[in-house]
């Protein structure tokens, strides 16, 4: 169940959101606010979908800028929750030919007993419509923060019946004069959030100093895999000269010499003849 209290918007992408699919008549968002012209025979308004409640919730917004009444003998600035129903809404009127803020609960668009209060753009900038346990409450606030009770009446029937279906709607009209406009802000929000762009000449000379920086790496653990190429290598030897001197013996096993032909010749001087030669 979608609370108005939840319907939030400070106008500063200056796009209308998708909650406001329902306006018309040229409305716009211009300059971080809900544009609505006023025009002559012409109603706008800047309206959200008829999917709202207002049982159990409140809805407070600021009226930034207002219609002048130029030649007109009608024209107005309103700020309603309006129901499926023609002519049966609950809100506030700022009248521009009376200069009188009007406090609202229209059934075929008239209320008998509306209050009606001398119009201040300091006291009633900002405005609020809430229903509490049964009662309907109409406030408003220089700041949106100080909120002053200036109507209370028993929560009409349609609005706790009218669950899931009833719109906010912001409009305009004037019955002749000169075209203007009625622009609203802050709904359910008192931050503006926006950014402002200027020129500026930056001149300055500077020195950076670096701080350095220590890191720690405490209880680390290293895992790592790794393969060992080894590549081949080849030695190359190139005019060697080998010189080998050696020495042949012979040993014999035993006296076994049946397969030994033995010549024995004559002795020399020098030689020294052992077994088996004796």
């Amino acid at each position: 169940m979608p609370l108005l209290t939840t319907l939030v918007d400070n106008f500063n992408d200056n796009v209308i959101g998708p909650n406001w699919g329902n306006s018309y008549g040229g409305a716009t968002e211009t300059g971080g606010r809900a544009r609505v012209p006023c025009a002559a025979g012409v109603y706008a308004g800047y309206q959200t979908g008829r999917s709202w409640t207002l049982a159990g919730a409140s809805i407070y917004l600021k009226l930034v800028t207002v219609p002048a009444p130029s030649t007109g003998t009608d024209v107005s600035a309103n700020f309603l929750v309006t129901s499926a129903t023609a002519g049966t809404s609950i809100g506030f009127k700022y009248n521009a030919v009376t200069s009188k803020l009007r406090l609202q609960a229209n059934v075929a668009y008239y209320d008998g007993a509306a209050i009606e209060l001398t119009y201040s753009p300091t006291d009633h900038l900002w405005l609020r419509l809430r229903e509490d346990g049964g009662t309907i409450y109409w406030d408003t606030s220089p700041n949106g923060s100080t909120w002053t009770n200036r109507r209370t009446l028993a929560t009409p029937t349609w609005i706790t019946e009218a669950i899931d279906t009833v719109a906010l709607d912001l409009y305009c009209y004037r019955d002749a004069g000169t075209t203007d406009f009625a622009e609203w802000d802050n709904v359910n929000t008192a931050n503006d959030g926006a950014v402002h762009n200027g020129t500026a000449t930056l001149t300055g000379d500077s020195t950076l100093t670096a701080a350095g920086t220590r890191s720690a790496v405490i209880d680390a653990e290293l895992v790592a895999d790794s393969g060992l190429g080894v590549s081949e290598t080849q030695a190359h030897l190139d005019g060697a000269t080998l010189s080998v001197v050696s020495d042949l013996l012979v040993e014999t096993a035993g006296d076994d010499t049946g397969d030994v032909d033995v010549h024995v010749g004559t002795p020399r001087a020098g030689w020294t003849v052992t077994r088996p030669w004796r």
